[in-house]
């Protein structure tokens, strides 16, 4: 067995789904969390998402202890720590504005938390609905938890009823902003996914 090209592969972080296609996708903390992190996985896993061509992982765990590996495998790396309480709008209108910015750039991103779990599902069902991917929490909490096959509880609806909140895209990213103007035509319902395979009428 040839472990030195098993090796230079990597491993891909486990539970990734893409959430728009070719462009986000989110997964575990690379190497797992807790007591299930290894650092021959994190290693393997960072590997990998590198070579296919990830542009910028986005962290949303409240804690930076996981930054530094980012800087040792030269990726590149946002932070926006994800948590319930009286900030919780300024982080989300401040990561939704950076997710149009970078996709429309061309930039393909990996989210992650600890786990694809409550964090994970509330923050891109509110996503959805704030870029109006669909037009109801309902139906974007429907979305996200038929792509991660998992229930969204209370917390992941406090940030989908956060994502409510704020200004529309529009009113975020103004159209005579020069960094999306040089851009294509950034995302757009058609490219993301079909929602009709995910939310039965």
């Amino acid at each position: 067995m040839n472990m030195r090209g098993k090796w230079a592969e990597g491993i891909k972080p486990r539970n990734l789904i893409w959430i728009v296609k070719n462009r986000l996708a989110v997964c575990e903390r690379p190497g797992g969390y807790g007591p299930q992190h290894r650092r021959v996985r994190r290693i393997e896993e960072l590997i990998w998402i590198r070579r296919n061509d990830f542009k910028r992982v986005i962290s949303i765990i409240p804690a930076v202890h996981n930054l530094h590996n980012y800087e040792e495998f030269d990726i590149d790396y946002v932070h926006r720590p994800i948590a319930i309480g009286d900030h919780l709008d300024e982080v989300l209108s401040v990561l939704y504005v950076d997710l149009n910015k970078l996709i429309a750039h061309g930039e393909t991103l990996l989210l992650h938390h600890e786990d694809v779990g409550d964090a994970v599902g509330g923050t891109m069902a509110g996503y959805l609905v704030w870029n109006g991917f669909v037009d109801t929490p309902h139906r974007a909490v429907t979305a996200i938890e038929g792509l991660i096959n998992r229930v969204i509880g209370t917390q992941g609806r406090e940030i989908v009823a956060a994502a409510m909140e704020l200004p529309s895209p529009e009113e975020l990213i103004p159209d005579e902003d020069p960094e999306l103007l040089e851009t294509d035509e950034g995302i757009s319902n058609d490219e993301s996914f079909d929602l009709e395979e995910i939310i039965p009428e």
